[in-house]
């Protein structure tokens, strides 16, 4: 088991106190804590093995499968699934026309968005043009991860003098990609809901991480990253209507496929999809699970994917300390600094 494995490894004492979010940038903070983070020997293997452990513990809580049904063997459902995997990552165009359209305005939009030119009337009368966006981007502005005061915005003027050009933007991308995971069955909202709320947390900690010429691209790379996931949660939608009353995704082989698999079909989509080079290159790069990245966007979703993981398992009381531990060695990042984070991420 893995809280076994960890338990071997590491005994830490339990923190109470919770340190509040200040809005200094994370690479600040990082680099006066550093000295103050906890030296950690990971070897290369324990590497490997938590991260696949944290994926599937992971995939656990997307998944609400009690522990006690998890199996090595994979039941039909999920082989029928990683065959379609297999399809997918031979015919990723097929995925992208079928299974998963990225909306059309997305980089187009984007790309109007980052034009310093573009004066304020014009930027407020080219969103207003999509009245459903509007009302996304507002109650997006007024939820609790990102309201900014006690009074709601109540236009999209208000918002842009509230949260600024570039915090709208990346408003306007989240409201964009959200119609990638539209889960329509009552069952299977959850985990549309989770991995969502996923996507978003790794795209802010990738913008609070990144150096300031970096925080757009950088957002929007974490929010589509597990676009593979995404698609690969699709398929098996599809596959439940066609399995056996009570087949039910549970295989530690099945999470590990999930892992893998994604990373590189989310790679495959953004080729399909002519994203820029800036965003497929990182992705390929992670979808080799067995090492650490050594380009600088593709480690910087890394990090921000395993701090995300944590921070929600975390939150589920899913996460044993020692765990915990081992994977902010890797991450680099001190206790302190996590739970600083892990407070702002709950709310998302």
């Amino acid at each position: 088991m893995v809280t076994d494995f960890f338990k071997r490894l590491f005994n830490i004492r339990d923190r109470n106190e919770q340190a509040k979010f200040t809005g200094v940038t994370a690479v600040e903070k990082r680099q006066q804590a550093k000295q103050q983070a906890p030296v950690i020997e990971v070897t290369e293997k324990q590497a490997v093995e938590s991260q696949l452990d944290l994926s599937a513990l992971f995939y656990s809580l997307l998944f609400a499968t009690p522990s006690t049904t998890t199996t090595g063997i994979a039941n039909n459902l999920e082989r029928n699934v990683m065959q379609n995997i297999e399809q997918a990552l031979s015919s990723p165009q097929a995925i992208a026309e079928n299974v998963l359209k990225l909306p059309s305005k997305i980089l187009e939009l984007d790309k109007k968005l980052s034009d310093d030119g573009i004066k304020t009337q014009e930027l407020i009368q080219l969103i207003e043009q999509d009245p459903l966006l509007c009302v996304d981007v507002l109650k997006l502005c007024n939820s609790p991860a990102f309201k900014r005061s006690d009074s709601d915005v109540n236009s999209i003027k208000q918002a842009l003098v509230q949260v600024g050009r570039q915090q709208l933007r990346q408003f306007i991308t989240v409201c964009l990609a959200r119609e990638l995971i539209d889960i329509k069955p009552i069952y299977f909202r959850r985990f549309g809901a989770e991995i969502w709320r996923h996507s978003m947390q790794v795209a802010f900690l990738a913008s609070e991480l990144s150096s300031p010429d970096q925080r757009d691209s950088s957002f929007l790379l974490g929010l589509l990253h597990d676009v593979g996931k995404i698609a690969i949660f699709k398929m098996l939608v599809d596959s439940f209507y066609q399995a056996e009353p009570g087949e039910q995704p549970n295989s530690m082989l099945f999470k590990q496929v999930m892992t893998t698999k994604s990373l590189t079909l989310s790679a495959l989509l953004a080729r399909h999809w002519q994203l820029p080079r800036h965003f497929e290159t990182p992705l390929t790069l992670l979808a080799n699970t067995n090492i650490k990245p050594d380009d600088d966007m593709a480690l910087l979703i890394w990090k921000a994917n395993i701090i995300s993981e944590c921070s929600m398992l975390l939150q589920a009381d899913k996460l044993p300390k020692p765990a915990l531990a081992l994977l902010l060695a890797q991450v680099e990042f001190s206790e302190e600094q996590f739970i600083e984070l892990h407070q702002q991420l709950i709310n998302f």
